[in-house]
């Protein structure tokens, strides 16, 4: 008999206890950083010379720090320092549960099962071909995001849409998942474009931003081909018999959820919608005059778009004809031009979780005068949706706590030391294969890519140079351990907020995950060998 799996609160708790003990056994330490002035601005940089066989930038810290109590303070403070993403999560709860409860999601996804349904019964797809060809051109485009612009903690949000829309296709949560935040990993790995990770890490190398730029594109494609064949053979068993899912019985609270029949659906347009209609044309008239031209940052390069008075006229358009059909399709236009205006948001103003919840929130408050709810009624249904995505935000406070424990103990710049050290006399394809290593061992310890970029490349990028070894490969080095175990490790508060929200406990997802993790740990090894045995264009 099998025995019961922890709860993941106590599996995060553990790991918490057991970063302690780590601070017990590890001598604390700290990389001295020094300001320096460059093109008239004051920058920090850690230290990187040789001393007595000591690197000054890393020096041993007395007394030593080790944790005993303070693995239950970590978890306040681990709220504290995740509080963004925490209150990010709760708004967009509560949000999609306003736009849930007028039901327009599920009349979208019956439209588009409708239509995908007509092209099996006319014999121009088979339903294998509708909808492998539905998932790979939705993970194609998160992808894009994931290694163009960094998409990782926006996933959450989209996590709630496309999870419905796998489970009425006849698959599972973990599809849904899939299709959102392991594509848009597997474009995080394979980053082209990525300012967070690519941007930082060459600006640090001084190497060109955005160089080697054709074989990070090869890398990209033939990730994710490795990536969404993966998927798709799952998806293959799924369809043969759902009942296969290891999901298949949690899954039953997204089966259940709003349950109906589509016939029961009443299709109206009451005033306030139109009301909703008019408030939102009259602002975006205003954005277009105060923002007549945007410019995209699309890497290193700017693209400068009349977006926003192009996508007013368009709302103005759809909106008048959608709300002549029914508000649930006006609903269902509010939601694509929140998706729109995300996508214009983060590359053409610099948008983060503050300002992506607060477009969230907006929806889902129009969505609910929309459908002509009170006030009283939209703040009820609010709560609710906090209430029900709760669990999620609280995971994610307990996960930074890990890295609390390891930060107050002193010892995360001491394993960043004693893992450099490992790098040796090696040739060249192990010299790569072990900064590989490193890099994604720390991925555990610093889920963050760009907080990983300003402590390990100043230190890897001039060890590169004397094993002789390209600093485009060194970041390529950093680029595939940053991104693959991304999708495992229990350290990154985006996992545990997307399992939270799709409710897949995380005992669950590792089991489903690991093969994948596994297969392209050692794909990105072999992608790594021919940045130093080749002659590559940037390299």
């Amino acid at each position: 008999m099998l025995k019961k799996v922890p709860h993941t609160y106590v599996i995060v708790f553990g790991i918490i206890i057991f970063a302690a003990i780590l601070t017990w056994f590890i001598p604390p330490g700290k990389y001295i950083e020094r300001t320096v002035e460059r093109d008239g601005l004051e920058k920090k940089e850690i230290v990187f010379f040789y001393e007595k066989d000591l690197p000054a930038e890393f020096q041993p810290e007395k007394p030593s720090q080790p944790q005993t109590w303070q693995v239950f303070s970590a978890l306040f403070n681990g709220f504290v320092k995740q509080s963004g993403i925490i209150i990010f999560i709760l708004m967009i709860g509560g949000a999609f549960w306003i736009m849930n409860k007028t039901r327009a999601i599920d009349v979208g996804i019956f439209a588009f099962l409708r239509f995908t349904r007509m092209l099996e019964t006319r014999n121009i797809m088979h339903r294998n071909v509708v909808d492998n060809v539905i998932i790979v051109l939705i993970m194609v485009m998160f992808s894009l995001f994931g290694a163009i612009f960094g998409m990782s903690e926006e996933t959450i949000a989209f996590v709630i849409i496309l999870i419905p829309l796998a489970i009425s296709m006849g698959y599972d949560s973990i599809t849904g998942v899939c299709m959102v935040y392991i594509a848009a990993h597997l474009g995080f790995a394979g980053a082209i474009l990525n300012p967070f990770t690519i941007g930082i890490a060459q600006g640090i190398a001084e190497i060109p931003l955005f160089s080697g730029l054709g074989y990070r594109v090869f890398s990209w494609v033939v990730i994710n081909i490795v990536g969404i064949f993966f998927v798709l053979r799952y998806v293959a068993k799924i369809r043969k018999d759902p009942t296969r899912s290891i999901m298949y019985h949690e899954d039953a609270y997204w089966r259940n959820r709003d349950a109906g029949h589509m016939e029961n659906i009443e299709y109206f347009t009451p005033r306030m919608a139109w009301v909703v209609y008019l408030m939102i044309l009259a602002a975006f008239v205003v954005f277009s005059v105060l923002y007549p031209v945007t410019s995209l940052q699309i890497g290193n390069s700017q693209v400068t778009m009349v977006i926003i008075p192009v996508l007013t006229a368009v709302f103005a358009l759809l909106g008048f004809f959608s709300l002549r059909k029914s508000v649930h399709y006006f609903i269902l236009l509010l939601l694509g031009y929140t998706i729109i205006y995300l996508i214009v948001g983060v590359m053409g103003y610099g948008w983060y979780i503050m300002e992506i919840a607060t477009l969230f929130l907006v929806m889902g408050i129009a969505s609910g005068m929309a459908f002509n709810r009170s006030a009283d009624h939209i703040a009820k249904e609010f709560l609710e949706g906090v209430k029900d995505i709760l669990s999620a935000a609280i995971i994610v406070g307990l996960a930074r706590g890990i890295i609390v424990i390891l930060e107050d103990g002193g010892i995360v710049d001491s394993i960043l030391y004693g893992m450099s050290k490992a790098m040796g006399n090696f040739g060249d394809i192990a010299s790569i294969g072990v900064m590989y290593v490193i890099q994604t061992i720390i991925n555990i310890v610093i889920p963050s890519g760009s907080a990983k970029a300003a402590i390990t490349m100043p230190i890897m990028a001039p060890f590169s140079d004397l094993i002789g070894i390209s600093r485009q490969a060194t970041v390529m080095a950093f680029q595939f351990g940053d991104g693959f175990t991304n999708m495992i490790t229990p350290t990154s508060g985006v996992l545990i907020a997307v399992l939270g929200v799709a409710r897949i406990p995380y005992d669950k997802w590792v089991r489903w995950v690991w093969p994948l993790i596994v297969t392209v740990v050692i794909l990105g090894f072999l992608l790594l060998i021919p940045t130093v045995t080749m002659k590559l264009s940037g390299f």
